[in-house]
């Protein structure tokens, strides 16, 4: 665990984060790493099982987020959240944050507590239920100051179930391959539908790997209108 955690340190080194990272990140981070590969043995969590490519391709993909967005005492919810990503490993790079990991899987969010919790992490919830019908619940519309997302779905998708949760001057993160600018040239009618704006794509590479990532940023300028998200069976067959 030991060269997971130098790993780890050397990645946000070369990516710019260690003064943006708390201290003991990489420690937590190489833990919830030893975790998740631990727990995958009975449970599918993630189809990576090497240790230095969970550090790579999980906890340093997701800390290249800090580059692009300010988290400190932000709230964040993680839609689809799976394993944790972004969510939880966000959470451990910047404690102040305040992070809800939704999914529609009861088994995982029951890990992500334990996880959480043997972590010593606070301000850590798990919401089980689904993106589309908790995007009209009063307690949580257009309360948040981040919603993100990886890997979930198409990006006018992503925008319908995601937009909703986020606060007007707040943003959606959606984690993206190559595919980002086509899907975001296609998103744009959805995402001016929704209340928001394209505030651009951020490109970025994972130290020590040659693809290239891209996260998509959307702006909240505006209000959802009330009738959205729609039911999951309309977002499907007639995406925005």
């Amino acid at each position: 665990m030991r060269a997971v955690e130098q790993l780890i340190r050397a990645g946000l080194a070369e990516m710019g984060l260690t003064d943006r990272a708390a201290p003991g990140a990489p420690a937590l981070l190489a833990e919830y790493g030893r975790r998740l590969l631990e727990k995958n043995q009975v449970m599918n969590l993630t189809a990576i099982t090497a240790p230095e490519d969970v550090a790579a391709l999980h906890m340093l993909d997701c800390a290249a987020l800090l580059r692009f967005a300010d988290l400190d005492g932000k709230s964040l919810i993680d839609v689809g959240t799976g394993a944790g990503f972004p969510g939880l490993a966000l959470k451990i790079l910047a404690p102040s944050l305040s992070v809800t990991l939704l999914d529609s899987l009861n088994k995982r969010l029951d890990w992500l507590e334990e996880t959480a919790e043997a972590l010593d992490l606070d301000r850590v919830a798990t919401l089980h239920a689904r993106a589309e019908e908790a995007g009209h619940d009063p307690g949580l519309r257009e309360t948040f100051d981040f919603a993100a997302a990886r890997a979930v779905a198409e990006l006018r998708v992503l925008c319908e179930l995601c937009l909703p949760f986020v606060k007007v001057g707040g943003r959606f993160l959606a984690m993206k391959g190559p595919e980002a600018a086509a899907e975001l040239e296609g998103a744009q009618a959805a995402i001016a539908l929704l209340g928001g704006r394209a505030a651009g794509i951020c490109p970025y590479v994972i130290p020590g790997r040659s693809e290239q990532r891209r996260l998509v940023v959307v702006e909240k300028i505006a209000g959802t209108p009330a009738r959205y998200p729609r039911r999951w069976a309309k977002i499907q067959n007639h995406p925005l």
